[in-house]
Formats: structure tokens, sequence, C-alpha cells
């Protein structure tokens, strides 16, 4: 008998919004995100970053007013959710079984809405938890810090950690929308506002020059919290992961990942560091590595690795980790994330390096002695400049 084939494509559209006070009863962007999405009062279950809601005591208080003047648009199904932020939600599958759990009992339907309020940690999880109950929850991210704002976010992926290894359950799976709140940024401790510049330092590394040099002209800004400079980082750095979601392999069918650049050793780090480094921290390291990689092979020059390093440690990034060093089995432990990252996105071994700033290539084989050379410089980098008092240009080579 012949076989009989199925083929059909499904149109995903979302949006990605920006304000500020997004629950002051005049703003109207959460109720019109739901009205465009559905026919009646829609049942919304919010699921809180314990973290934020800390910080911001009257969050809860004004989720429950907004929704009780935009009673047409939206209707609570409980109370918010709230759950601890940062990778410690990711690493325990209780609180996934606790949102499922909520969902079961407060009826929330594939009509209703699960909002996630938080960091990208929280925002994973929670739209892992939309997108395995019922097949499939209409769901809503509004992230609160600089690196789920301009890049984890903004996205269509969903994960928690499993087996010792970073995103290794997960979907894709697109939001209805998101909404970047700024007012958000105001409390974020200083490693959580700086964290998130490393996303939009690899995205300009790998696909734009301009946005890069924009970046080194704010570095002062950035680094004084300016509100402003970071409200233009974050826009650019979203809208160019946006255009390479829409434009490319969504969902990673093949065995490329470009925008991982610097990723497969920061992966790995975060795990090496029990999470005790940030993402975006992790991944400034990750980007230093491979920036001086792609210097010893040739690829990249020495005027313009000297000139990323540079930018790295003006925003305050520490470009070396003990845990780079650590040995196992005779090899640095943090070649085993080649093997990882290879493994999660299956196929052929693909890796981001560098030609120039503004311009990424992808290699497919790493030499681990050059790794190791790499690693030795940027020890040797970081004890030169531990030795100084932070110094505005730094030539470590």
């Amino acid at each position: 008998m012949r076989p009989i084939i199925q083929s059909f494509a499904v149109q995903f559209n979302y949006g990605v919004y920006f304000t500020e006070d997004l629950f002051e009863q005049e703003n109207a962007m959460l109720r019109d995100v739901i009205q465009q999405n559905s026919h009646a009062p829609a049942k919304v279950l919010f699921v809180v970053d314990s973290s934020v809601a800390e910080a911001h005591p009257f969050l809860l208080q004004s989720i429950r007013n907004y929704s009780f003047a935009n009673a047409d648009a939206l209707t609570l199904a409980a109370d918010p959710v709230i759950i601890p932020g940062g990778e410690a939600c990711k690493n325990n599958s209780d609180i996934l079984q606790q949102l499922l759990e909520a969902v079961n009992q407060f009826g929330v339907c594939r009509h209703s809405y699960l909002v996630a309020i938080g960091g990208g940690a929280v925002l994973d999880l929670t739209g892992f938890a939309a997108a395995i109950a019922h097949r499939g929850i209409r769901h809503i991210r509004i992230p609160t810090t600089v690196l789920s704002q301009n890049d984890s976010g903004v996205g269509v992926k969903n994960s928690m950690n499993a087996f010792g290894k970073k995103n290794f359950l997960g979907t894709f799976a697109p939001p209805v929308a998101v909404i970047n709140d700024s007012n958000f940024l105001l409390t974020l401790e200083e490693r959580d506002w700086r964290s998130g510049i490393s996303e939009a330092i690899k995205v300009a590394l790998i696909k734009d020059a301009s946005f890069y040099q924009s970046i080194k002209a704010d570095a002062s800004l950035l680094k004084q919290r300016d509100m402003r400079a970071m409200n233009r980082l974050i826009h650019r750095c979203a809208e160019m992961h946006v255009e390479h979601i829409g434009g490319g392999d969504p969902f990673e069918f093949g065995s490329s990942r470009p925008l991982d650049f610097g990723h497969w050793a920061a992966h790995k780090l975060e795990q090496l560091s029990n999470y005790s480094l940030r993402h975006g921290e992790a991944v400034a390291i990750g980007i230093a590595l491979d920036v001086v990689y792609s210097k010893l092979t040739g690829m990249l020059s020495e005027t313009a690795c000297t000139d990323i390093l540079n930018l790295l440690c003006k925003l305050g990034f520490d470009l070396y980790s003990e845990h780079l060093s650590t040995i196992e089995n005779g090899q640095l432990s943090i070649l085993k994330g080649l093997t990882e990252f290879r493994e999660h996105l299956g196929g052929q071994l693909t890796i981001m390096l560098l030609d120039e700033i503004g311009h990424g290539v992808e290699v497919h084989q790493i030499n681990e002695s050059i790794v190791n050379a790499a690693v030795t410089e940027l020890q040797q980098f970081h004890h030169q400049l531990s030795a100084k008092p932070e110094p505005e240009h730094v030539v470590p080579f």
C-alpha cells in the first residue's frame, strides 16, 4: 500500500511590547492583548517570581486591582502563584508539579492564560508548564530582568534542567505576547542589571557591528544604570532575536544555533559553579573564551580581540572563573560542554566563532589544546587585571 503523506504549516504570531507601570489602571496594554486573543472575559492565572514579589511589595495587590477594574477582559483564576526565581526553580521538578496542580485545581483551560512575571528561569518553567498542560495553554510572558527582556523572554523556547544538564527538558511553544515593563528593572541587583548586557554584546558581535559600536558608546551610561541607554539596548537586542527566530529555524531542526555564541562553555560553567554564576555572567566568560580562541586560531585579529575584552571589562564582567580550569580525568571539565552542546542540538557539532566584529563563522571542530591555551590566557588576564584598580582601558595581550 502506498504511504499517506501529511503536510501542513502553522502560522505563529506574537508581539513584543514595551511599557511602564503595566498594572496601573489607565494602562490598557495587558487588557488589550488578552482581548485581541479572546472572545470573552478570559480566566488568567499569574505566576510570580518570589524575588520580584519581594522587590515590588504592592505588585500582587496591583494585579488584583487591575483584574477587578478590567473584569470585561480577564478574571483571576486564583491568587498569583509565587515560585522561587533563578535556576533553583528549573532544577526542581516539584515546582513544575506545583504549577500543573494549580492549573488543574483552578480550572485553567486551553482558552485561559498562564501569565509569568519574573526572570528568564521563571519564564522558562512557566512556559514549559503552559505547553504541556492540556497540550497547550495560552501563555503571556512579562520579563523582569534585562536578560529576559532582551533575549530569553522574547523567544519560543521553554525548559527546565534535568540529569545535571541545562534545558534538557523543554518545548518550542511561542507565547501569545511578551510585555516588557521597564520599571521592573529599577530594583535589579547590580549583577542582574549587568548580566543581560552580555547577550546584547553576543548578538552584536555575530550580526551587527554598528550595534556593537553603540554598546561601546553607551558603556559608561549602562554601567551607571542609565535607563534610556538600557532601553535602547533592550529594544535592539530583542528586535534582532525576534528577526532571527522568524527568519531562520525557529524550532531548531538543524544542527546550528548561531545565537548561542559563547554558550557551549557558558552552560557548562553554570553547572560547574552549581549555578552560582548568573547566566549572563557565564555568557560573558564564554564569549571571552571563544573570542580568544578565535584569535589563537588566526580567525580574529589581536586588535578586535582586545577591543571586545576591554568592553566586557569596562561593563564590569569578570572574564575568568576558577571553574574554567577544573580538571576531570586529565581534561578540562569545560570541554564536556562541547559534547552536551552537540547532543542538545543533535547532528554534528556546530560552534559559532568570530572572524571580525559583527560577523560570525560556524565551525564543526574545536581544538582541545587551543581551548587550553585560551583558558590560560584568560587566567593570566584575570591575574593582571585584579592587580590594577579598575583601569579604563586594558590591553591584556
